[in-house]
């Protein structure tokens, strides 16, 4: 008599972070056998380090909004997130033992702020799936289609069906995503687009002046760069503009257009006119601007490092408290930056997150060509696109 039973195809993770983990997760759930490889001792570094502030994993909002902060990358990534969405991702954490609730702007959060409780309960539901998880295992390319890996046991062959690769971008590199994998997938023929900074703060050549207010929040400002816009806060360091508000408009920066500060955009510019016409008397403009206008001293040290001498006419400083032009020094380093830009472009892979150079191996992750302003879009994207790759994985594994 025939037998009907055959041995479990067997798929390997490579990249420990959030893509990674889900499409372990999706291709156990197929009945895979899965192996997740990381480089790191550690896993999950950059969602760790994220969730200090509070792991906001998701932006509940309006489809259409949430799909258009993708910008050009709206299109390949629609179906991703739509299979995924808000509250998929919120029906997930929950199902990991999370209690979330929703802040004012829609961002999404574990009561608990921390991502460790949710990263613990998934390594466990993980683990009861018979998913193996191996550190200190650096890929370093193919051997005949084999993933080989360097490893404190010395170099490894890792034979599998099927491979999902999830290294995220090229920023945060001492947290493991180093970029790195970007040359064997160029030697195999794959398109990638060069690195870029995305969510990155402003370098500025601050004077002597400004170091008392290192630390200040600028709050409530509007900000503008090309078609980019945001209304938040943006905080004044040693090295710069810091801060989410910053961070919505950076790429208008990299692509070249200037910066422009709303100080106060609640008030018109003509009412900021009617207002600064009264008579200043024997007070210095700084007390003046901050007792007629209510601008704090963050706000009036900017405007004065910006726009020094200030104009003496009411209508051409209000023009200029509404459209502050920004003198910086473009944005901070790469690896600096919370996100990246570019990556592997959407068309080296199909449908399904597969590499079209390479038959059987998918991608998921900051490793596509895709960016998004924080708040909660770019946890929620890499969730979805590991969730993708992994069920695609799984199912071309499996194929007869």
């Amino acid at each position: 008599m025939t037998s009907n039973i055959f041995p479990a195809r067997r798929g390997v993770v490579i990249g420990a972070g959030p893509a990674g983990l889900m499409a372990a997760e999706m291709m156990a759930a197929a009945g895979l056998s899965v192996t997740v490889c990381d480089h790191k001792p550690s896993v999950a570094r950059k969602l760790l380090m994220a969730g200090k502030s509070g792991l906001n994993i998701t932006k509940a909002e309006e489809r259409t909004k949430f799909l258009n902060a993708f910008t050009t990358a709206k299109g390949p990534l629609e179906p991703i997130l739509n299979s995924f969405d808000a509250p998929a991702v919120q029906g997930w954490a929950e199902e990991l033992g999370q209690n979330l609730f929703t802040g004012t702007t829609g961002r999404v959060f574990p009561t608990v702020m921390k991502a460790s409780p949710l990263l613990r309960a998934w390594l466990a539901r993980l683990s009861d799936e018979g998913v193996d998880l191996k550190t200190r295992w650096r890929w370093t390319g193919w051997d005949d289609g084999t993933p080989v890996f360097d490893t404190p046991d010395g170099m490894q062959h890792l034979p599998v069906d099927v491979t999902v690769l999830a290294m995220g971008g090229a920023s945060w590199s001492r947290l493991g995503a180093t970029g790195a994998w970007a040359l064997p997938l160029r030697d195999a023929g794959v398109d990638i687009a060069p690195f870029a900074p995305a969510n990155a703060g402003i370098a500025m050549k601050w004077s002597a002046h400004m170091g008392a207010h290192f630390g200040a929040a600028l709050k409530g400002i509007g900000l503008k760069s090309g078609t980019y816009r945001s209304r938040g806060e943006a905080v004044i360091s040693a090295r710069g503009l810091e801060g989410g508000g910053i961070y919505t408009v950076s790429r208008g920066l990299r692509e070249g257009h200037p910066l422009m500060l709303d100080l106060l955009p609640d008030q018109t510019r003509e009412a900021l006119t009617e207002k600064l016409a009264k008579p200043r008397g024997k007070m210095s403009l700084a007390n003046y601007l901050r007792k007629t206008l209510k601008l704090d001293v963050a706000k009036i040290a900017l405007l004065q490092e910006m726009a020094r001498p200030l104009p003496g006419d009411a209508a051409d400083l209000a023009k200029l408290l509404k459209a502050l032009p920004v003198k910086h020094a473009g944005l901070r380093p790469l690896d600096e930056a919370i996100s990246t830009a570019g990556g592997v472009k959407f068309d080296a892979v199909d449908d399904g997150l597969m590499l079209r150079a390479r038959p059987g191996v998918f991608v998921a992750g900051e490793m596509l060509d895709w960016e998004a302003p924080t708040g909660g879009y770019l946890i929620s994207a890499c969730l979805a696109t590991g969730r993708w790759a992994g069920q695609h994985a799984a199912a071309w594994a499996q194929r007869d």
